[in-house]
């Protein structure tokens, strides 16, 4: 079983994986285009079902060497979901599970530490994001029912309801096609309709979803930062055990013990 951890282990058996996971990624690709799989429609099918059955392998090795501590790595979940959606029967109602075949792609985020971390930092982003978010609908609430108010009558189609008046928000909000699309000809009819518009895109283009950002920057900073403390206390760890064996190697030597030369005798000789 240690060999088979090792094996595992190793940074060989990972480059493979991440190569497997990188061509079953073309080949899935490849399988969209009809002319490629007239031509080799049989290989990449072969191919993709070989890939497959080397992740099968590899996650029954790990559940075998890890046994309950596979379940304690959420990594080692989430590459067991993928890989199960993937053996999932493809036919007759679950069709459409044969499209989730490209998930596997994501099995690179569990293999590259660089994508791990980015992901880390996602998920410990998402408390504050939960407070963004509020932040934001609730300005979006505020104008949707102003710019209902104001501009529903001459213009329905843009801001006859608070629904229409908050997709259209949401389209001045990520500023496309938002000047001469709706602002300008709201402009025709109300002269100074542009300061309610400038400010909108103030509020949220350009200060609430820039909190997005911060917070997700901070959290994968205070991520790396853990990471980086996590290792100093391992490698703190290490030496602590190494200087305890240079002691007790030393205590040995200068006792005199079988098999070993005492310090004095180092120190004649």
């Amino acid at each position: 079983m240690e060999s088979i951890k090792r094996l595992i282990e190793g940074r060989r058996f990972e480059t493979i994986i991440l190569v497997l996971i990188v061509i079953n990624a073309i080949t899935l690709g490849l399988e969209t285009n009809p002319n490629v799989m007239q031509k080799f429609g049989g290989f990449l099918i072969w191919l993709d079902r070989l890939i497959l059955a080397v992740f099968v392998v590899e996650l029954v090795l790990r559940l075998l060497v890890y046994r309950l501590d596979f379940w304690r790595d959420p990594w080692r979940i989430f590459d067991l979901i993928i890989v199960g959606i993937a053996l999932a029967p493809s036919t007759g109602n679950l069709s459409v599970l044969r499209a989730l075949r490209i998930l596997r792609v994501l099995r690179l985020i569990s293999v590259v530490p660089s994508l791990r971390k980015v992901v880390g930092g996602l998920v410990a982003a998402l408390p504050g994001m939960g407070s963004i978010v509020m932040l934001l609908s609730l300005v979006f609430y505020i104008f949707a029912v102003m710019s209902t108010g104001m501009y529903g009558e001459a213009f329905p189609e843009w801001f006859g309801s608070l629904g229409a008046s908050a997709y259209s928000l949401f389209q001045i909000m990520t500023l496309e096609s938002w000047s001469m699309g709706i602002v300008r000809p709201v402009m025709a009819e109300f002269s100074y309709a542009w300061i309610f518009f400038i400010v909108f895109i103030l509020c949220t283009s350009f200060t609430v979803l820039n909190l997005f950002i911060g917070i997700i920057v901070s959290a994968m900073q205070a991520e790396h930062e853990d990471e980086a403390t996590a290792e100093r206390d391992q490698l703190r760890r290490d030496q602590v055990e190494i200087l305890k064996e240079i002691k007790a190697l030393r205590r040995q030597i200068e006792g005199g013990k079988p098999g070993f030369v005492a310090a004095s005798d180092l120190e004649t000789k």
